[in-house]
């Protein structure tokens, strides 16, 4: 069972500690019911609940603490922070958020030399306290070089901080706020811990959205807020490294969390059409409602695969093999894309019904799953690292030791003293080693499709004005993202033993997704008659069986119709 399902939980952990957290945060959720959380969610109220839950229960405080600073149950371990982005926002996307936001302002405390305040981001977390990171500026979003919140000297060993800080989560009661800023004299970088409770700390405002309702994305100022070097977390680039490492691991969330909104709405869809007749028939008898169904289900299917499997890079990562630096992003930007098409995809089907404020989980993820490839860093940004990695990935293979499921319990300590830059020095195996044994009609051809994108690269490479165009670059970055994401998706099909079926199915939909970003590259960019040439060769039409696809529908997804309906 691929799929996270509630009421029929299996997933793979190490200890009963982290199985016992989600099946309790299952029941949590599962007690209030989908009446009252979409009640809540109409209000706009405060999630007290769910934060007296995190506290009673040390949620936070086990999966969050790193081991050396926590009780015996602690460890940062991405394998089950993986899981339980999924489980959070498979029940609300506000519930992620206040977890999300504290993952990203625990990472430069935990990325820190100041051993005191580490100590002291334990004992919060140990309370039931959340965090925040106080990155973004409203007039800079995240453009670190442009920060204008500023840490003064006053040339007595003690410093003043000035400034404010926009879209800031949890700025209303975070136990600490890890705050940017840059140095006056000096310019230079620096990372300081605040307290939401100092009077020099101000909540200026709750910035409405019309997105996650619940959660409380603030505006805050520090009017002369006294930091003494107690309060510094790191300074020059430390500060800076912590900011970028802190963002690498955050973006990964997003994709999870993405995950756990499209199964949900997933479940939500097949059950209403399975129970719904039209025209004398369920409305899953009609074949394109199959088709969409088994589309948004491998599409799905295959997030969840790249998900874990990028988490397995994470948990193996070194200064040695950086892979993970490429998996991330695409994480962000092709895992979140996806959730956005499932959910869209599926509304065909869940029609009105979708639009139902009082009934429907699906109501909240129309509104929220938008966010996702939006948040941490757009498309646009994440594709601009992508691309970093493409002459590395196709022709500078290396040997590495192979990466199994990394399922075990460990301390994930390296994500806290990552490096950064030198991105041309991140290496790869041959990527070919993944189709080895796999006669798949549908891989085949994708594999096709791939091998004329690596001929165009070495025949007919971007001319130096091509290079220098960003549109260009990124359309073709859409070819090299499919590439290494059906990679991964072709590496957990194997792990987890995948059915055959289900795996030709979604090289299915990858073979006409390349053919249509090829597609958008003949038809949006200026290519040479050469690269025109290839580009047409890599419009392909997948291998269509319609045994194939009926195994699949009746076997694997109609199946699903009464796998889960949450409690009302």
């Amino acid at each position: 069972m691929i799929l996270f399902n509630p009421k029929k939980y299996e997933r793979e952990h190490a200890d009963a500690r982290s199985r016992e957290i989600v099946l309790k945060t299952i029941e949590f959720f599962e007690s209030k019911g989908l009446k009252k959380i979409k009640q809540d969610d109409q209000a706009a109220v405060w999630y007290e609940d769910f934060l007296d839950f995190i506290k009673r229960e040390r949620v936070f405080a086990t999966m969050l603490t790193p081991a050396a600073y926590g009780a015996p149950d602690c460890r940062w371990d991405m394998w089950r922070i993986s899981e339980y982005n999924e489980v959070l926002a498979f029940y609300g996307l506000c519930y992620w958020y206040a977890w999300q936001v504290s993952i990203l302002g625990l990472g430069p405390i935990w990325m820190s030399d100041n051993e005191a305040l580490k100590r002291k981001a334990a004992a919060r977390l140990e309370a039931g306290g959340v965090f925040a990171f106080g990155l973004s500026e409203q007039k800079h979003g995240a453009d670190i070089y442009s920060t204008a919140m500023t840490l003064f000297d006053n040339g007595d060993g003690t410093h003043m901080a000035e400034g404010s800080k926009y879209y800031i989560g949890n700025g209303n009661c975070a136990a600490l706020v890890s705050t940017f800023a840059k140095t006056e004299p000096g310019d230079d970088y620096v990372f300081f811990a605040v307290e939401t409770s100092h009077p020099r700390y101000e909540c200026v405002q709750k910035i409405d959205t019309s997105g996650v309702r619940q959660a409380y994305v603030s505006e805050l100022a520090l009017r002369g807020y006294p930091v003494t070097d107690a309060e510094i977390l790191s300074r020059g680039q430390a500060a800076w490294d912590a900011a970028l490492s802190t963002v690498n691991i955050g973006k990964y969330e997003l994709g999870m969390a993405s995950i756990g909104m499209a199964t949900h709405c997933f479940y939500e869809a097949i059950a209403h059409a399975a129970n719904r007749i039209l025209y004398g028939r369920p409305v899953t008898d009609f074949p394109h409602v199959r088709r969409i169904f088994t589309e948004a289900y491998c599409r799905l299917v295959a997030m969840k695969l790249f998900g874990m499997r990028a988490a397995d890079y994470m948990r193996a990562a070194s200064n040695e093999d950086r892979r993970y630096l490429l998996w991330n992003p695409i994480v962000k930007m092709k895992v979140t894309g996806q959730g956005e098409k499932v959910v869209s995809m599926l509304h065909e089907v869940m029609a009105a019904r979708g639009y139902e404020q009082k009934e429907t989980y699906f109501e909240m993820a129309i509104r929220e799953i938008g966010m996702l490839p939006r948040l941490e860093g757009t498309e646009h940004v994440n594709m601009a690292l992508i691309v970093k990695f493409l002459r590395n990935y196709f022709f500078k293979p290396t040997e590495y030791p192979e990466v199994p499921r990394r399922s075990e319990a460990g301390d994930d300590a390296y994500l806290f003293r990552q490096h950064t830059g030198k991105l041309a020095s991140v290496t790869f195996p041959d990527y070919r080693r993944c189709y080895a044994g796999r006669d798949l009609p549908n891989v085949a051809v994708f594999r096709e499709q791939v091998e004329l994108y690596r001929e165009m690269l070495m025949k007919a490479p971007p001319s130096e004005a091509q290079a220098k165009n960003v549109d260009y670059l990124f359309a073709g970055g859409e070819l090299f993202t499919s590439i290494a994401y059906g990679q991964l998706v072709l590496e957990g099909a194997r792990i987890s033993k995948v059915d055959r079926d289900l795996v030709d199915e979604i090289f299915g939909f990858l073979v006409r997704d390349f053919s249509a970003s090829a597609l958008h590259m003949i038809m949006t960019q200026e290519n040479t008659e050469a690269q025109e040439g290839f580009l047409q060769k890599m419009l392909r039409k997948p291998a269509l069986d319609a045994q194939r696809f009926d195994r699949v529908w009746k076997d694997q997804v109609h199946s699903l119709k009464d796998a889960y309906v949450m409690s009302r």
